[in-house]
């Protein structure tokens, strides 16, 4: 669009013109905390989350209750999986079904992290693709409406990124039947790494020979028909699989390897993201054609990050989650494309048409980081769905003050029946005593 110096004519000749009038009129700030900072901290400049919230020994106290609640959870949702595991040898749809539980209770987790720990603005729009499927309730909660089997692509921005889109899918009910590709020396980390393998979670070591028979096969599994307690709309179970076509989160390092790779390749590199590799997503929306209607795409910025500088950098775990300063929103894009629209009988093809995707993304962040907003539909009736600007404004929180309990009903359960057959035993037995 003339006067902007970003091309925003893939959102439509309509929104592309309300996103130009709305700059060019003062509509939405000209920018947003931060962009301006420099190296912020790192030369004495304020934080972009502001100042240090907690201190000392409240810092001490955050970091002690935060640990024990991951730990005990974590091994809790362990026990609980090692608990039905037999049950794979007896009837598989049983046992996908209890490891999906199982997942529920993790995604409770992170949900219940993030609420207690490092509290934030979520901020919520999308294109007309997208268009009544997500709502802000009265008490002030998103709930979604995506379907049941989609694949989930975003650009990579911060660690946290995946655990934003977990809480997506919990708001959508998903929160068990979502599926993360990720690099096999995690499934190596204690307690974490055997639960994730029990998810069914994709391990690639980025050797494409060796991870594409593992991958076709786990791609078999997650598109069979079957009967079974999971079984949704056509014998297919629900599946979330979430890629980051990056590959890896936004860094100084990966961004010099993107403009590297980009410049062996002969395209121009982008400014705010790491060029995407198509190789893994190609594979796998091959093997999901037919048992799959949608890819959903999601566009992820965090406020105050200045140019030139990383998420990674400023948003650590110490900043978020002991200090009391995380960003001060998150804010998400949605578009959805039809399996039918996107080029699979040609690699070249698809590569292209993921570039230009990955490139309006770019174009997204660009406005974000000079209005501080994404766009949003505006043509979308206001009200209990979205303010009159067309955002959703929302936080991460549990539905239900003690939804979190579901991470320890099995670890309650299996000590309240071996104290009751323990008792029991004491009773035989001392009875037995008795009568000799």
């Amino acid at each position: 669009m003339e006067g902007t110096g970003v091309d925003y004519s893939f959102l439509g000749p309509d929104m592309a013109s309300k996103v130009t009038k709305k700059r060019q009129t003062g509509g939405v700030a000209n920018h947003i905390p931060g962009v301006d900072i420099g190296m912020a901290e790192k030369t004495g400049q304020p934080h972009p989350a502001g100042g240090i919230r907690y201190h000392g020994s409240t810092q001490l106290a955050r970091v002690i209750s935060f640990v024990m609640y991951f730990i005990v959870s974590c091994c809790a949702i362990n026990f609980t999986q090692f608990l039905g595991s037999p049950l794979y040898f007896f009837n598989r749809d049983y046992y996908y079904a209890y490891m999906s539980w199982t997942k529920q209770s993790f995604g409770l987790l992170l949900t219940t992290v993030c609420q207690w720990w490092s509290p934030t603005t979520i901020r919520i729009s999308g294109d007309q693709s997208v268009r009544g499927q997500m709502r802000r309730t009265k008490s002030g909660r998103l709930e979604c409406d995506f379907p049941e089997r989609i694949v989930l692509m975003a650009n990579h921005q911060l660690y946290t990124d995946w655990l934003y889109l977990w809480w997506i899918a919990y708001t959508n009910r998903m929160h068990g039947h979502i599926y993360i590709i990720l690099k096999e020396t995690l499934k190596y980390l204690p307690v974490l790494g055997p639960g994730m393998m029990f998810y069914g979670f994709i391990f690639l070591a980025r050797n494409w020979a060796k991870d594409k028979p593992r991958f076709a096969h786990r791609l078999k599994q997650l598109s069979s028909r079957h009967t079974g307690p999971l079984s949704g709309s056509g014998y297919l179970d629900p599946m979330w699989l979430m890629m980051f076509p990056e590959g890896t989160n936004l860094s100084d390092n990966g961004r010099r390897r993107s403009a590297q790779w980009a410049e062996k390749q002969g395209y121009p590199d982008m400014r705010h993201q790491l060029l995407p590799r198509s190789t893994g997503l190609f594979f796998c929306l091959q093997e999901l054609r037919g048992a799959l209607d949608w890819v959903y795409d999601c566009t992820v910025a965090y406020e105050g990050i200045p140019r030139g500088q990383y998420g990674q950098d400023l948003f650590t775990l110490r900043t978020s989650f002991v200090q009391g300063r995380p960003p001060k929103s998150v804010n998400m894009y949605w578009r959805r494309f039809s399996m039918a629209s996107i080029p699979l009988d040609d690699a070249d093809a698809f590569q292209d048409w993921l570039l230009r995707r990955w490139r309006e993304k770019d174009d997204l962040i660009e406005l974000y980081v000079r209005t501080g907003r994404f766009p949003a539909d505006v043509d979308e009736p206001s009200g209990e769905s979205a303010g009159e600007d067309g955002f959703i404004e929302t936080e991460v929180r549990q539905a239900h003050w003690w939804e979190f309990s579901q991470i320890f009903v099995t670890l309650a359960a299996v000590a309240l029946v071996a104290n009751v057959l323990l008792k029991l035993w004491r009773l035989a037995h001392g009875g037995s005593t008795g009568i000799a």
